[in-house]
């Protein structure tokens, strides 16, 4: 059975920093696409970044223009676990925070995700 636990989420300033974890079981997730999605209240569910394998020997991540430069996805296979670092917060990132893997089509698409993990909030005070 597929798991996924988020950690991480807290209160922080504005311009502050926090990492959030994911921790996949269940099986290896080694070429499984991940995502990290976030959802405000009264607003849908986005695509902050996702990781995916390349095909070749790197996997390949995207961001989502409002986080670029300053949150980085990174996975580590041994841990079957996905990061989100996020750096020079601002109060438009609170938001509950959700990892996702395994899509059956875009890598971008919430609705294409397979497996969630409960979220995860982070609040980001001004």
């Amino acid at each position: 059975q597929v798991q996924l636990v988020e950690s991480g989420g807290g209160l922080v300033q504005a311009g502050g920093s926090l990492r959030l974890s994911c921790a996949a079981s269940g099986r290896s997730f080694s070429r499984a696409a991940m995502g990290w999605f976030r959802q405000a209240p009264g607003k849908e569910r986005e695509l902050v970044a996702a990781i995916h394998w390349s095909g070749t020997s790197t996997y390949y991540a995207y961001y989502a223009d409002s986080v670029k430069g300053r949150f980085t996805i990174s996975r580590d296979n041994a841990k079957n676990t996905v990061y989100l670092q996020m750096n020079a917060l601002k109060p438009e990132d609170t938001a509950v925070y959700y990892c996702a893997s395994d899509t059956s089509g875009s890598y971008y698409s919430a609705v294409d995700y397979i497996y969630w993990g409960q979220g995860t909030q982070v609040t980001v005070s001004s």
